[in-house]
């Protein structure tokens, strides 16, 4: 039997600390995977792009996932898709799951878990915090990183000034003008954007300062200069993937740029900074074993509360 779950169904279901959790862990695992995850992805006849991410495996877990998105920037959600949840046992298909919510989810906590583990402390400086894109991405960290640490002040900069307002108004931030203006300001800075070109140069950065860069996750699209890249403590989940997609791809600089993955930092195989006036960016490009984390917490949510659909695809 195959359990159909909707936006409405995980929004109830997921909890953003059992989350956390579930990604902290996973990380910590994922550095013993052997069978290493894969995107697949295409530019369709139509003003969008189709990608896929299989397998999401983790150790000791007895399920995997294959993810299929479709990413369409006009469109509202830009991001639609489903997650599959099959049974590592026989292939049973155990679940089908709203992608969009998944994704969100999974990207914006698990950037709350790097920006809280790799950033400054509280104590130490980072006491305003800057986003740049305030869109579903942008709203899961923030809501993560209150989970995880305190901040001062936020300031907030979205190329739609209605979205901008929308985002600092609920979570009581500044609108400013521009994401050189975040910068300036914030000693913890999220990007989530569909840019094409750089929004932060090396002029734009400054020691002790720590960004988190969602945005560039396929081919084509940058959020930070390569000069940044070189010049910064840089952190990644998966070096390979980021190099063949991510940031440091169309930067043109190979995977041996990044200092260590999240992963190594969560065990600690490695440290995050190495003195607290370095500057640093998280630059992760999404793993399919995420999907899988989040994907079973919601499965086992659902069938305690008796939530989704179900059905017999086989029938």
């Amino acid at each position: 039997m195959t359990r159909i779950l909707t936006r409405t169904d995980l929004l109830e279901l997921l909890d953003p600390e059992d989350c956390l959790r579930a990604l902290r862990a996973g990380f910590a695992a994922s550095v013993q995977t052997t069978l290493p995850g894969r995107r697949v992805r295409t530019d369709l006849p139509f003003p969008g792009t189709a990608t896929a991410l299989l397998p999401g495996l983790l150790p000791g877990a007895d399920a995997y996932t294959v993810k299929v998105n479709a990413k369409f920037p006009g469109a509202t959600p830009a991001l639609r898709g489903v997650i599959c949840l099959h049974s590592g046992a026989d292939g049973e298909l155990l679940a089908l799951l709203d992608s969009a919510t998944v994704t969100a989810w999974r990207t914006g906590l698990a950037a709350a878990l790097a920006t809280d583990l790799i950033a400054r402390p509280y104590g130490e400086g980072a006491r305003t915090v800057g986003v740049i894109g305030a869109g579903a991405q942008a709203e899961l960290t923030l809501r993560g990183l209150r989970a995880l640490r305190t901040w001062d002040r936020l300031v907030v900069h979205d190329t739609d000034a209605e979205r901008a307002a929308d985002f600092a108004r609920r979570h009581g931030g500044t609108v400013v003008s521009a994401p050189a203006r975040v910068a300036a300001e914030a000693d913890v800075v999220v990007l989530a954007t569909w840019s094409r070109a750089p929004l932060l140069g090396p002029q734009d950065v400054r020691p002790g300062q720590h960004l988190t860069s969602l945005g560039a996750d396929e081919p084509g699209k940058r959020e930070l200069a390569a000069e940044v890249l070189t010049g910064v403590r840089l952190i990644v989940d998966d070096g390979e993937l980021v190099a063949a997609h991510g940031a440091l791809a169309d930067a043109g600089l190979p995977a041996s740029t990044a200092a260590a993955s999240l992963g190594e930092i969560v065990r600690g195989d490695a440290p995050a900074r190495s003195h607290p006036m370095e500057t640093t960016v998280y630059a992760p490009v999404g793993l399919p074993w995420q999907d899988l984390a989040l994907s079973r917490l919601a499965l086992r949510a659902a069938e305690a509360a008796g939530r989704g659909v179900v059905v017999d695809l086989l029938s």
